[in-house]
């Protein structure tokens, strides 16, 4: 029920969020979560409303920490968390200075920015808050009266287009959104796959981590851990619960040996756990009893530490997110190198088009592509984003017959190469194995790729697993040394995709028809010949079939309402002549006429071996237009029998019992 409007601040209304009302409509986007039963029962109250005397953040840290209510978003208030540790971020996430409820200039709003898809949106919110009998219902502070989590929620719950949108999730897609940064996750388990004889070595999973590799940088990433199942240390959580790594740190046991200890706080806001290291649990009679008080007292409610083997076992991932440093720069989490450089280039999978699927398909090849170029040694990460789809629908089977439905990822990959780009061939290039990939196709929002690269070019290709599978990404390089980032150009329309064949585009040429010099028009004016000429060669193995070899392809850049007609024909030499010797009487091998008004067109042919020239033209002579003319040869490489095969479902991390305070 939306609360009546009319609260003013100093003789002005205060604000009232029209794009994200105080009703249903932005709580539940389908009604498919267990809140669903609360419509029609929320009411919505700004903070002064709620108690008397609210503030954003409260004078004692420890209650300035998320505490979870009806709402299974545990995995974005663990992010909140790190946010509290790390002012600089947070100052990023939500600008400082903003009036509060004792500021005259108060009116009752707030802005937060979140990183999406490349840049930093702003995103704006009234104050109202859901609550059930005066109280908020939703994620609140320890403290009752400050409500930067709770303000925070809406204007996450705003960018995702509903509260309920937030039901499920993963640490790592909250991280990279405070952030502009990376997070990584890794199984706590053994490595889930692995290599079988005659397998590309990229095919090894290899996700299995050490937490030795986490130490350099332990005091400044973001560590969240979570389960997937029941556990017996902390059979309360259920399945698919997020917690936050407070801290660990190796303390000096009476033995003289040391023990791993980490601190772990639950979104809760309450202990669950009943390990040898909670309360006067039996681990602390093998520490100083100095240590042992000093460290007990560390711990806040809804925190707790446990010993490595206790984490290790109880957990099945961690997720960590890298280090910013105060400059803005990512930290390696595996070196602590600064990743001064920074790039980034957006791209899409289109059906029919560049949607090529995995490198079991033959299609693989039309893929996006993109260079990579590493001026001096160093480590590059590189990863690959996709955007969320808010339409739920289902993935086609795996190879081996299972179905593994998710409803807002496709199963993604990123494969590297390294060429000699002056001789690159792309069918000998992805005929060899890469030389850096992500594991097997993940339903991930983003897989990393990491490497110390030598100078040189390298070619990136991002795929889903299916052929056919749409989507829009980011293609991101962080690295410690000067690198570029480029797209690979290729024809304009949808190459076709065979089953006995591939097509690989060879030549990809820019040219103009300017007025009185190069705008020849067609073969029905003597000026004909005026128009650009683009030589090329049928050698014998791409005409070793008599079916279509070559596909040419047209385009004008004009806008839509000012296209000309355009049309090309393919003339041959005769053997052993030049172009300077070249007959104008001679009728055309091939050709793509009439002129059409379209922004391109195509033409798939059989050219025997030999010497030809391609001539585009406008239908009238003196029609300037920029244009681009690709050449594609069809080539027969077998697919590469990758086997590559889905990586496990993501899990996403929720938890679907009401919430006690």
């Amino acid at each position: 029920m939306k609360e009546a409007a009319g609260a003013e601040r100093g003789g002005e209304a205060l604000f009232e969020d029209p794009d994200f009302p105080s009703d249903d409509t932005s709580l539940f986007s389908d009604g498919s979560t267990p809140i669903a039963r609360l419509q029609g029962e929320i009411t919505w109250r700004r903070p002064q409303e709620i108690c008397p005397s609210p503030a954003l953040f409260p004078d004692t840290f420890s209650l300035g920490h998320a505490k979870q209510g009806l709402l299974g978003d545990c995995w974005f208030l663990c992010a909140c968390t790190y946010l509290l540790k790390n002012k600089l971020l947070l100052n990023k996430v939500f600008p400082p200075e903003q009036p509060q409820w004792d500021d005259s200039r108060y009116r009752g709003s707030f802005q937060f920015s979140f990183w999406q898809q490349g840049h930093w949106t702003e995103v704006t919110i009234d104050d109202r808050l859901p609550c059930l009998n005066s109280t908020l219902c939703f994620s609140r502070c320890h403290s009752p009266t400050a409500f930067w989590v709770a303000l925070m929620e809406k204007a996450y719950a705003k960018l995702h287009g509903s509260y309920e949108r937030l039901w499920a999730g993963q640490v790592s897609e909250a991280l990279v959104d405070f952030t502009g940064g990376l997070a990584e996750r890794w199984s706590l388990g053994e490595a889930e796959e692995e290599q079988r004889p005659g397998q590309d070595s990229d095919r090894v999973r290899g996700r299995s981590l050490d937490l030795k590799l986490l130490r350099p940088v332990k005091d400044e990433c973001a560590v969240s851990c979570s389960t997937r199942s029941s556990r017996e240390g902390a059979s309360e959580l259920g399945q698919y619960h997020a917690l936050t790594v407070m801290e660990w740190l190796d303390v000096q046991m009476v033995s003289g040996s040391k023990v791993l200890l980490l601190r772990i706080r639950n979104p809760w806001g309450r202990c669950c756990w009943g390990g040898a290291w909670v309360g006067s649990g039996s681990g602390w009679s093998s520490v100083d009893p100095v240590s042992a008080l000093d460290l007990q007292a560390r711990v806040a409610e809804g925190e707790f530490w446990l010993d490595e083997s206790e984490f290790l076992s109880q957990f099945d991932d961690i997720t960590v997110g890298y280090p910013i440093s105060d400059e803005g720069h990512l930290k390696s989490i595996y070196t602590g190198n600064l990743l001064t450089q920074r790039r980034q280039l957006a791209g899409r999978w289109t059906s029919g088009r560049s949607a090529g699927g995995s490198r079991n398909s033959s299609s693989y090849c039309s893929n996006p592509k993109f260079w990579l170029k590493v001026c001096e040694r160093g480590e590059v990460l590189v990863s690959l984003l996709q955007r969320r789809n808010t339409e739920r629908r289902a993935e086609t089977p795996s190879e081996d017959g299972e179905s593994t439905t998710h409803q807002h990822y496709r199963a993604i990959a990123l494969h590297m190469w390294k060429v000699e780009k002056r001789r690159f061939r792309l069918s000998r290039t992805l005929s060899k194995p890469p030389c850096a990939s992500s594991h097997c196709h993940a339903y991930e929002r983003e897989v990393v790729l990491r490497e110390q690269l030598e100078p040189g070019y390298y070619l990136l290709i991002p795929s889903t697993y299916q052929p056919g599978a749409e989507a829009r990404f980011l293609i991101r390089a962080f690295s410690s040394s000067s690198i570029s980032l480029s797209a690979l150009n290729s024809a304009a329309p949808a190459l076709p995709l065979t089953t006995d064949g591939e097509w690989e585009t060879s030549s990809h040429f820019r040219g103009a028809w300017l007025e009185g010099r190069t705008a020849g028009g067609s073969r029905n004016f003597l000026s004909h010949w005026n128009n650009p000429r683009f030589p090329f060669t049928v050698c014998d193995e791409s005409a070793a079939t008599s079916a279509v070899n070559v596909r040419i392809t047209l385009q004008q850049s004009r806008p839509d309402t000012e296209l000309h007609p355009i049309g090309f024909h393919i003339y041959k030499f005769p053997e052993g002549e030049s172009e300077q010797t070249f007959s104008r009487d001679e009728d055309p091998a091939a050709s793509c006429v009439p002129h059409c008004y379209t922004r391109d067109v195509s033409l798939a042919c059989c050219l025997p071996p030999g010497v030809y020239a391609i001539v585009p033209s406008t239908y009238q002579p003196d029609c300037s237009a920029n244009f681009t003319l690709s050449l594609a040869r069809r080539i027969h490489r077998k697919v590469v029998k990758s086997q590559e095969r889905l990586g496990r479902a993501i899990q996403e991390i929720s938890h679907i019992s009401v919430m006690q305070s």
